[in-house]
């Protein structure tokens, strides 16, 4: 169940009241069932998967991936596994926890763990979403945003790319203000 979290201490954790508040900056959320089949659960319980492993995964949920091919063209997907036991784990996350825009969607679909996305609104007024396991979150191009993770410090995420750049942060030096949940 994703949670949005106001800079004034408000909380909101139904679907249709995050909705509302993030349809200025047009991100999209919904819950995409991840399936019952027992394989796939139990490669979700582990810290580190291999290629194969991953892509038993991509495979097991790959109907979400087409319905995107078809419906928004895009090309290419991948799992990301962060842990806490991942070399340079640090490293990797200081790319996205200061505000930044893609010139291209950011498209995930959390299957395991959670983490925060932080938004800039029209307003100049800062909110930060939980997305956890279950669900698709698109934050659309040219939105200023900054992502880390929560202190269980474990997410996996299949990323869909339009193009094989990937997302390239374009940093806007804008200070976050407001975060929800602190990373230990």
């Amino acid at each position: 169940m994703a949670i949005l979290q106001l800079e004034d201490g408000t909380t909101y954790t139904q679907l249709g009241d995050i909705a509302r508040e993030l349809a200025p900056l047009k991100v999209q959320l919904n819950c995409w069932p991840v399936g019952d089949n027992p394989e796939v659960h139990s490669l979700l319980a582990k810290d580190a998967l291999s290629d194969e492993e991953k892509e038993q995964v991509l495979q097991a949920v790959d109907n979400y991936f087409a319905q995107l091919r078809q419906t928004a063209g895009y090309q290419s997907r991948d799992l990301i596994v962060l842990h806490p036991e991942l070399p340079n784990l640090d490293t990797l996350l200081s790319k996205f926890n200061q505000c930044h825009y893609h010139t291209d969607d950011e498209v995930r679909y959390i299957v395991a763990g959670e983490g925060v996305f932080g938004f800039v609104r029209p307003d100049g007024s800062q909110v930060e979403l939980t997305v956890q396991a279950e669900e698709y979150i698109n934050v659309p191009a040219n939105t200023e945003h900054w992502f880390y993770l929560t202190p269980s410090r474990r997410v996996k995420a299949v990323r869909y790319f339009t193009t094989t750049e990937g997302w390239v942060p374009e940093y806007t030096g804008k200070e976050i203000r407001f975060r929800s949940a602190r990373v230990i």
